[in-house]
């Protein structure tokens, strides 16, 4: 079998590397920085990391299964705690001999039904012929920045350049949005600069990090609960918890919980309710330091950073040979692609609680169709007739998710979790006894 080239040394890369190995397909992954950690390491050049960031979910809820963090890790760690926590990752499975450091993939062409990938280490191409490709780069990484209307005259950034807190210090700052990001740095700057306004186009719901000293995520997480049920319950506990965002002067939600992604942080409630951070109304023209909203108020600021989010970017790679249409390929269960056998767009996937054995589970569902596939097997044959058939089905469990770019890729993560599941028992009952006793530890828990 000719190697596989799996791009980035992130969390899904790694994975995607991890059982690819475990079942004995070669591959070689490719890494721009000259370490693993992809986002989680602040210092590689496509980390879109600051220097307070912390796990939104749980570690508990968050680990890889057959790898549990540290009991000396915190609840929710620091970034550079996970950056060691996936370099440990690394070296425990023998993943660093599989990389190629300091190597950006130009593009990605393919010849045949083969890949011809050519790659930049240190100024030197080559051009290199792989038998398929695993795309994950990520999805955190290339800044969605909306126009402003008119010009600002001060200075305007993206989240994604921001790091240290001290860039703020003295001046009157308006943030833009309020995603998980948005929040925590405008907590941030709260603490530095002379004023903090926080800009809102749409409302958002919060949830805190604990429930009576448990993190939120972990509660009541071992009862399944039908999808309406759990947006209640939850909408109430933030109900109950931190009140209705309109009480701080925020937009109210025209959507139910889970819609979009909650904002798991109450710290900036809290500081707008010290009055630390003032929420304005849309922006609805900007002229010089000036800034005028929705609703006719304005003022003055030195900075405007905009936390609006992130699109997907697979710069590398025609659109076309992604089945891409509107705001993001179109792939069965957002990683394979209905006609290439061999292609597969790893952790293009976001839902509420589905943390890294999730994407555990997706890596090894596909890491078993490629083996299967080769073999010739049934089941191998079975999910190549539905990924065709079912390309771009969303397995949503009925959420009506908002129809916004960085929600294209959102599933629910019972119905996602029960798809892998399935189809990973389909492709084990292939796998010769001796392999199924080697492969089992790992499966266990993708097929629970």
């Amino acid at each position: 079998m000719k190697p596989f080239a799996v791009i980035g040394a992130g969390p899904m890369g790694l994975c995607s590397v991890r059982n690819l190995a475990k079942h004995g397909i070669p591959c070689v992954g490719f890494e721009i920085h000259s370490d693993v950690g992809g986002l989680w390491d602040i210092d590689s050049e496509t980390s879109t990391m600051y220097e307070s960031a912390h796990l939104i979910s749980s570690k508990k809820m968050t680990e890889f299964a057959e790898f549990p963090m540290g009991e000396d890790v915190a609840l929710f760690p620091h970034h550079r705690d996970m950056r060691d926590y996936f370099r440990d990752y690394a070296r425990s499975f023998d993943l660093y001999r599989h990389y190629e450091f300091e190597t950006e993939v130009v593009s990605c062409e393919r010849v045949g039904s083969d890949w011809l990938i050519t790659t930049r280490c240190r100024g030197e191409e080559q051009t290199r012929e792989f038998g398929g490709l695993l795309i994950a780069n990520g999805t955190l990484h290339h800044p969605n920045m909306p126009e402003l209307p008119g010009e600002f005259s001060g200075e305007l950034l993206h989240s994604s350049d921001y790091r240290d807190p001290a860039i703020f210090e003295g001046k009157r700052v308006l943030l833009v949005g309020c995603g998980n990001s948005g929040a925590d740095i405008a907590v941030d700057a709260a603490h530095r600069a002379s004023s903090v306004d926080i800009s809102l186009r749409r409302g958002y719901y919060f949830l805190p990090k604990f429930i009576g000293g448990k993190a939120t995520d972990a509660v009541g997480g071992k009862i399944k609960l039908p999808r309406f049920v759990q947006q209640r319950i939850s909408a109430a506990i933030s109900k109950f918890m931190l009140g209705t965002p309109e009480q701080y002067g925020l937009p109210k939600p025209d959507y139910k919980m889970f819609e979009s992604h909650p904002v798991i942080n109450s710290l900036i409630l809290h500081h707008i309710g010290h009055g630390d951070i003032k929420p304005r109304k849309d922006i609805s023209e900007v002229n010089g330091n000036k800034v005028t909203f929705a609703d006719g108020s304005s003022d003055e600021y030195d900075m405007v950073m905009m936390a609006t989010g992130y699109k997907l970017h697979y710069p590398f790679i025609d659109r076309a040979h992604l089945n891409w249409e509107g705001f993001a390929p179109r792939l069965y269960l957002n990683v394979f692609h209905p006609e290439y056998d061999n292609l597969f767009v790893m952790g293009m996937v976001e839902a509420a609680g589905l943390g890294w054995e999730g994407r555990n589970r997706q890596a090894e569902m596909v890491a078993l169709y490629i083996k299967q596939l080769a073999a010739g097997a049934d089941s191998a044959r079975k999910l190549q007739q539905t990924k065709r058939a079912a390309a771009g089905e969303r397995a949503d469990g009925g959420m009506n998710y908002l129809k916004l770019e960085r929600m294209a890729y959102y599933v629910h993560k019972d119905t996602y979790l029960k798809a892998l599941a399935g189809h990973t028992r389909d492709l084990l009952r292939d796998v010769p006894v001796a392999d199924t006793a080697r492969f089992s530890s790992n499966s266990a828990a993708a097929t629970r």
